[in-house]
């Protein structure tokens, strides 16, 4: 990492984008990563204050380095996600707290760096970043635990035009929506012979909340795959798991004729009130979506990655 020097600093207005024609002269530069001070010993300290200062070098508004499109403050955009992708995994590690503090400081660096260069691009990528790998619906790493904050933050932000702030509000709203640690909203669903219950009255120590739909070829990978776990089987006949497929369109005689795939032991029905999706009681963008719910419904797996659940499974 480049620093300014002294004299420098007291000739130059502080700017990070080097914008002349040395920068041709400059490569990419390495990822700036952060150490934990030598007197914190405990693991799950270091991992809170690496999670904390991650991109507090990339983000210095300080720093100076080559304007390229190509680039987020010097660093080759594929090293940045590289390590965006090492951070998400210390954000699952540490207390949602923290994760959440972790979120609004990296939003607070970036937004730094953008009233101190416009011409800086850290703002515009580390956002753009933000939103694919946490709330791409085909993102592997998404969680709306930690995109929700940023988007708030976006919502408000003056570096976002007026158009841009409603729908980020709007995506924090979603967001919000059956929050891990929360009570997952309550609602009712009928079964192919017309028995109506409701998904607060299973009984079972988890349940798996499984938004699918008839013919869905990535549905039909998770319903094999759920299959092959044979302590869910077990789970299930002992009444700790259960399974609630629903499904929450309209084509009733699709979801019918597919009834045949559905395991019979799950729990698989449909919306016949259709308010999940038209009053947004869960916020579905894509299926299948896979939610973990405890005995008392409240969430601990939101719209998750299907590969986290069955890592979940596999350690039952």
């Amino acid at each position: 990492m480049r620093i300014k020097t002294a004299l420098l600093l007291t000739v130059l207005v502080a700017v990070g984008c080097v914008n002349n024609r040395k920068a041709e002269q400059f490569s990419a530069l390495p990822f700036p990563d952060v150490k934990a001070p030598s007197m914190i010993q405990d693991q799950q300290q270091i991992a809170e204050y690496l999670v904390e200062h991650w991109w507090d070098g990339l983000t210095d508004s300080q720093r100076e380095y080559p304007c390229d499109s190509i680039l987020v403050s010097g660093v080759s955009k594929g090293d940045v996600e590289q390590k965006f992708a090492n951070w998400t995994v210390l954000l699952n590690a540490v207390d949602y707290k923290v994760a959440v503090k972790s979120v609004n400081r990296l939003f607070d660096r970036v937004v730094a760096c953008e009233k101190n260069d416009t011409s800086s691009n850290v703002f515009e990528q580390m956002s753009e970043i933000m939103e694919r790998y946490l709330y791409d619906p085909n993102s592997p790493m998404r969680n709306e635990n930690f995109y929700g904050p940023y988007a708030a933050n976006l919502s408000q932000c003056e570096f976002v035009d007026e158009g841009m702030r409603q729908a980020y509000a709007f995506d924090a709203r979603m967001c919000a929506l059956n929050r891990v640690g929360t009570k997952a909203a309550d609602f009712r669903f009928s079964d192919v012979k017309g028995k109506i219950r409701r998904l607060h009255d299973i009984k079972a120590d988890y349940t798996i909340l499984f938004f699918s739909n008839p013919g869905c070829t990535a549905c039909m990978d998770i319903i094999n795959t759920l299959k092959s776990f044979p302590q869910l089987q077990e789970g299930i006949r002992t009444g700790k798991l259960a399974v609630l497929n629903i499904y929450i369109d309209e084509d009733l005689q699709a979801w019918k004729e597919y009834m045949p795939i559905y395991p019979t032991e799950w729990y698989n029905g449909y919306d016949p009130d259709y308010v999940i999706r038209t009053d947004v009681l869960y916020n579905v963008r894509a299926i299948p979506s896979l939610y973990l719910l405890d005995k008392d419904k409240k969430v601990i797996m939101k719209d998750t990655p299907e590969a986290r659940l069955f890592e979940w499974l596999n350690a039952r």
